[in-house]
């Protein structure tokens, strides 16, 4: 952990010395975001409902999505930039280091422009929560961060996964976007309106319904069963195939040669 607040501070440094770039980055984040907002809005502005799920309701749910992404995308960007770091060799050095390969790729790059985002999820969610009907209970509130945190991990996972495909692949693969951008698109409303098929598959395949849908029936009283409260921290066995498929890939590595 000091060793990874050190590279915290050399990144923060870093990132400083371009204050203009780093503010207007950071407002460009906040902006694109603010699109997928509108997109809530309007459909609200017409409909009083989706499905039994009101419009402070929807709202919470996204903002649970978007602070999940945002914040593994801030700290796991490093993954998402490794086809790079393979194709340039630079994974060569990384694989001499005494340090844990895959802490060196994670502490490669920090990207704080993204609380850009987390700062619209923040202000959603001092919107959405007084508004939503919830009574907040401490179970309520356990649930909501333990959604939050379910959600970094899943996001996390498919950072590696789609770092670890870079090892066979050299380059990344795009599809994996689907899984990531992908699922903070379709988070903005939970996941049981796209279809039985598609929560299944979130289900079970890529478990961002664990944390995202499941849960939230219990946090706003759809359901009463305690269970549902902790489907998030299923979320925790999804890193064994990430973990297992980045072993994989390191494994076969061969080397650049440059």
């Amino acid at each position: 952990m000091k060793l990874y607040l050190k590279y915290l501070s050399i990144h923060i440094r870093s990132q400083m010395q371009y204050k203009t770039s780093f503010y207007l980055t950071m407002l460009g984040q906040f902006l694109t975001s603010f699109s997928m907002f509108l997109s809530i809005y309007f459909m609200f502005s017409r409909f009083q409902s989706v499905e039994i799920f009101t419009y402070s309701q929807v709202l919470l749910c996204f903002a649970i999505v978007l602070m999940a992404f945002s914040i593994a995308e801030c700290f796991g960007r490093g993954f998402d930039s490794f086809p790079s770091m393979i194709s340039n060799g630079e994974f060569d050095r990384v694989m001499v280091r005494p340090q844990n390969e895959m802490f060196q790729v994670l502490a490669a790059k920090i990207e704080l422009s993204r609380i850009g985002r987390l700062l619209q999820a923040l202000i959603i969610f001092s919107y959405a929560i007084p508004t939503s009907g919830i009574n907040w209970t401490t179970a309520q509130i356990i649930t909501l961060i333990l959604m939050i945190l379910g959600g970094i991990t899943v996001f996390f996972g498919l950072f590696i996964i789609y770092a670890s495909l870079c090892f066979f692949t050299i380059e990344g693969l795009e599809f994996m976007n689907i899984f990531t951008d992908g699922g903070r698109e379709f988070g903005r409303y939970p996941f049981s309106i796209y279809g039985q098929r598609v929560l299944r598959f979130f289900t079970f395949i890529i478990p961002l319904a664990l944390f995202q849908y499941y849960p939230f029936l219990y946090l706003i009283g759809q359901v009463t069963n305690p269970f549902y409260m902790l489907t998030p921290l299923l979320c925790l066995f999804f890193l064994i195939p990430s973990s297992f498929l980045w072993r994989l890939g390191v494994s076969r590595y061969k080397s650049t040669g440059s």
